[in-house]
Formats: C-alpha cells, structure tokens, sequence
C-alpha cells in the first residue's frame, strides 16, 4: 500500500528533514514508486506538487527537499497503485474548496465496492477510490452543514461518523486538512510523535541523516509528525489505534476517539 507523512505546527515549520526519508521509500528502500505529491498550506493557499513518477528520482522531489517551504500543516503521498492507472489525476494528495478554504486529502488502502452517489458539486477527476471517498466526505459535509463552516467540535464529530462509514469497506487510513487541523485516521498502520522543548537529534531509518533540532528551533516550537511507518530510528514514535480518529492543531494533540 501507499505511505503517508503530515506535518503539523504551531509556526511555519519546513518537512525537509522528514521528506528526505519518505522520498527514500519511493523507490530506494521501499517500493512505492507509483508517483508522489506533496501540498503546503500557506496562508489561505495550497502549494502542490504532483509527479507521477518515482519519488527516489524525482527532479521535483528533490526541489521539495532541499527548499525550505515554510507551512503549518503539509501533507505528503508516495503511491504505489492499487485502483486506478499510474498518471497524474490518480496522483495524492488531491485538493478541493469548501466554505471558502481548500481541503487537501490523502489516503492508503482500498476501499471495497465503494460506489456513493454524487450530486455533482464534488466529482472525482481521477479513478481512484481515495479521491471518490474524499469527494463524498466533502458532499456529506455541505449537506449536513450547508454553506456555513460548523464549529471545529462539531466537523470532528461529524467526519468521524463518515468515516466509520467508509472504514467498513476496507482500509482507510488517511490523512486531512483545511489549513486550521490536521486529522488522521488509522485504519491498519499510522504513528506520530510531537516534537517539542527539550529538543535533541533525530537519525532517518531510510538515510543515514540525522538533524539536531535543538540548535534549529526554539524553545516554544512545537512539531507533529505523522507518517505510515516512522521515519527515524531514535526517537519514541506513538503508533496509533485501529480505527481512531485524531485532531491535531498548532503542534498538539488535541482530541482522538474510536470510529
């Protein structure tokens, strides 16, 4: 299946670090090596890049690595193709408007004879179930909510009882934000950790990298970091719950409950 990574931070915070270990398993130390994408937030604006080819060589991922792209929330794909052919409407994350603000989404696993109405406002341009089940979370939204944003309580209660929906036809682990919260569901394989004051050095699994933050960042920083499987081999990962939910915002943990 794919892998995904999620940054989340109080500050603009750049994922070089932890990019150059996901590229590494899009084609070096893993096989996922059916395209990659990667979307900042910045500001009201999402920052994309989409390839369909090979993360591992990858001109623009390599672009992506070593620039420093400053943003709150990010979320990162590398693919390897289970619906839908390798090209680039099939690539994640993909990105759609509501309320006023883009909502990036990505996800790993099948879905399962997933085939929801669509009234037409949300519509998959690609052929993958992962961009059908976000086009359909978004419907379900506006159709509860109409065109006024609910409180942040309710949205998180509200796509959890969508997911619990979804997570029926198979695995659905994903990650999704407007720029405000990142939210993750774990459905086989997802981890976090926090980083935060007192910083020390992390050590990449898939590069023999390592980075000691605690001359980089200061000392109200706070950094979440999700991904499929973690990324470094010294620091104390949280692996997530089977069926959990979670809000992160501004580098916390802020909620996370069973679907």
């Amino acid at each position: 299946m794919c892998q995904l990574l999620g940054m989340n931070c109080n500050v603009p915070t750049d994922i070089c670090f932890s990019f150059t270990g996901l590229q590494a398993r899009g084609g070096l130390t893993d096989d996922h090596t059916d395209g990659w994408g990667i979307a900042f937030f910045e500001g009201k604006g999402v920052r994309l890049f989409l390839d369909p080819n090979p993360s591992v060589n990858s001109p623009i991922a390599e672009l992506v690595k070593t620039y420093p792209i400053h943003s709150k929330n990010v979320i990162a794909h590398i693919r390897k193709a289970t619906l839908g052919a390798v090209g680039l409407e099939n690539t994640h994350p993909f990105r759609r408007e509501l309320w006023g603000m883009y909502w990036v989404f990505a996800h790993n696993g099948t879905l399962k004879n997933f085939s929801p109405s669509l009234d037409g406002i949300f519509l998959p341009v690609g052929e993958t179930d992962s961009e059908l089940a976000f086009c359909w979370i978004l419907q379900e939204l506006r159709r509860q909510f109409g065109v006024k944003k609910p409180t942040k309580v309710l949205l998180f209660d509200a796509i959890k009882e969508l997911v619990a929906i979804i997570s029926k036809l198979g695995a659905f682990n994903f990650l999704l934000s407007n720029g405000e919260i990142l939210y993750a569901h774990c459905s086989t394989n997802l981890s976090y950790l926090i980083r935060q004051a007192p910083f020390s050095e992390a050590h990449l699994k898939d590069q023999d990298i390592a980075i000691d933050f605690s001359s980089k960042a200061r000392a109200e920083d706070r950094v979440v970091v999700i991904a499929t499987q973690p990324l470094t081999d010294n620091e104390s990962w949280t692996t997530m719950t089977p069926g959990s939910f979670w809000w992160f915002e501004d580098g916390a943990l802020i909620r996370h409950i069973q679907t």
